[in-house]
């Protein structure tokens, strides 16, 4: 064991950076008790939870807090030293950021030894980590019909194709209720339209009922090239067994052609993996999140794109993000979408700081900036090369951002949707989420949790608070996203998670 591990499993408290105003307890702490962080003594005044802050320095009301050598809230009354700093005493104010469009020097990543995995080959965009066939509802009123189709054909027919990684049923909530010609329906159909095409789907089918203002041959617009996926409509077929039987039969149909494709050595760059992190903790910006990243620079160094998105979880951290943008114009792209959240929630009666939720603020975060700065680790060090807008076709490669909101299942949708074909996924809190067609591989942010829920935890970042790091979890997390891309089953995967979490962003009012 060296020196470096035992000072840090010594330790009670760690300060992130020299700026900072707090420390975050790395094991529970009662109050009274002197603890030394760095050269200096302090007695705490409150008992602490692992994972929440002790104030370093007295401060007064409205003073800015510090963590990460960056302001994650302001004192909202005075606050001494070996105070607990959490929710009651900061909160969320007037913050001025510099975004500095492209002044920070582009990250001089690795020239990498060439990578492989094991995947299928398209013959338009990026290569699949899966091999399935979709059947996906075009309304809410054919999900009971799609979902039928799917199970009945994965029971009856999958066994016969073991080239077939699955039959998958994906219903949504939505479809109707709306405007022809929205925005809305817009979205929606350019979300489905891209499970459709995403590169683990080796062959879909639609199912509608017919009446629903979200209409195939309205959706089919948006197919630029190649033949559109196939159709079944409830009413037109003659009800929902009928719909069922010869849902059954188009499938059986595709089967054939999807299960000749087989795997084979393609480049790293094929990969497109879809960043998330959900039920975070205080633990998250300081193991999982920065390992994650870590793993980013590297897929980067290789020529993949790695998917950033939950806008309302960067806000107040934007500017770490702006700095690194390759123009001015993908730097003012991201800051006009943290313009309309600001708009989005104010006009529906919210503020962006109603996140973190009761479990992030229980793990020891207080403030949507402190939680924010702790997400932004998870894109690493590399230039962020474009800004998208919700289940756009990513087309770029390297870092590159997407719009969505916080809401883990619909943020992955429309990661998905753009095209990913894997997903990252920290927690530190325990999060047991799965996505389909994209296998979802998570990574806990302390060893506690992933002793606690072994079936649900890929990677264990909890070492690097035991002397690990985070170079090495990084590392970690690389090669596992190649073994899974190359067909080795996700923790979520082999329970059989991920079809109930896709989910479309569903924006405008619903008639």
């Amino acid at each position: 064991m060296t020196s470096h591990t035992l000072a840090l499993q010594t330790m009670q408290a760690l300060l992130l950076h020299p700026a900072d105003d707090v420390a975050v307890a790395l094991m529970p702490l009662a109050a009274g008790r002197m603890i030394r962080i760095g050269e200096r003594a302090l007695t705490l005044r409150d008992t602490l939870d692992a994972g929440h802050k002790i104030a370093l320095t007295a401060l007064p009301a409205g003073a800015p807090v510090r963590r990460y050598g960056q302001i994650i809230g302001f004192a909202t009354r005075s606050i001494e030293v070996g105070d607990h700093v959490h929710s009651h005493n900061l909160a969320v104010g007037n913050l001025t950021l510099d975004y500095a469009i492209g002044s920070a020097p582009a990250a001089i990543l690795p020239d990498p030894t060439p990578r492989t995995f094991m995947g299928y080959r398209r013959a338009r965009g990026r290569a699949g980590t899966r091999n399935v066939i979709a059947v996906i509802g075009t309304v809410n009123c054919s999900a009971h019909t799609l979902r039928a189709i799917a199970q009945r054909a994965r029971a009856e027919l999958l066994p016969h194709y073991p080239g077939v990684t699955d039959i998958i049923g994906l219903a949504h909530k939505a479809g109707c209720g709306t405007r022809d010609g929205s925005p809305e329906l817009d979205t929606l159909q350019r979300t489905l339209l891209g499970f459709a095409r995403n590169p683990n789907v080796a062959a879909c089918l639609f199912v509608g009922l017919g009446c629903e203002v979200n209409q195939y041959m309205s959706m089919i617009r948006h197919v630029r090239d190649g033949e559109p996926p196939p159709y079944i409509g409830i009413q037109d077929e003659g009800g929902v067994q009928a719909t069922i039987a010869a849902g059954v039969r188009a499938v059986a149909a595709m089967l054939p052609a999807a299960s000749a494709a087989v795997r084979e050595p393609l480049p790293v760059s094929q990969l497109a993996v879809a960043l998330q992190c959900g039920g975070s903790d205080g633990f998250s910006g300081i193991t999982a999140n920065p390992a994650l990243g870590y793993a980013v620079d590297m897929l980067v160094a290789h020529g993949a794109t790695a998917v950033l998105s939950e806008t309302p979880e960067i806000y107040g951290a934007e500017h770490l993000l702006t700095r690194r943008a390759v123009s001015q114009a993908v730097g003012e792209q991201l800051i006009a979408r943290i313009r309309w959240w600001e708009a989005y929630t104010e006009r529906n009666g919210f503020v962006i700081d109603n996140n973190p939720a009761p479990g992030n603020k229980a793990g020891g975060l207080t403030t949507i900036f402190e939680k924010s700065l702790g997400a932004v680790a998870k894109a690493g060090t590399a230039p962020l090369s474009a800004v998208y807008e919700y289940a756009d076709p990513i087309d770029a490669h390297g870092l590159v951002f997407m719009d969505t909101p916080g809401y883990d299942p619909v943020s992955a949708t429309g990661q998905v949707a753009g095209g990913c074909n894997l997903v990252a996924f920290t927690t530190g809190r325990g999060s047991c989420f799965g996505f389909t067609p994209a296998p979802s591989i998570k990574i806990s942010t302390t060893s506690g949790l992933a002793a606690r829920m072994p079936d649900d935890i890929d990677i264990d970042a909890g070492p690097v608070l035991a002397g690990a790091t985070v170079a090495q979890i990084g590392e970690q997390i690389f090669e596992r996203l190649i073994a899974v891309a190359s067909g080795a089953q996700s923790r979520s995967e082999a329970q059989g998670i991920g079809e109930e979490e896709f989910n479309p962003w569903i924006l405008g009012a619903t008639m």
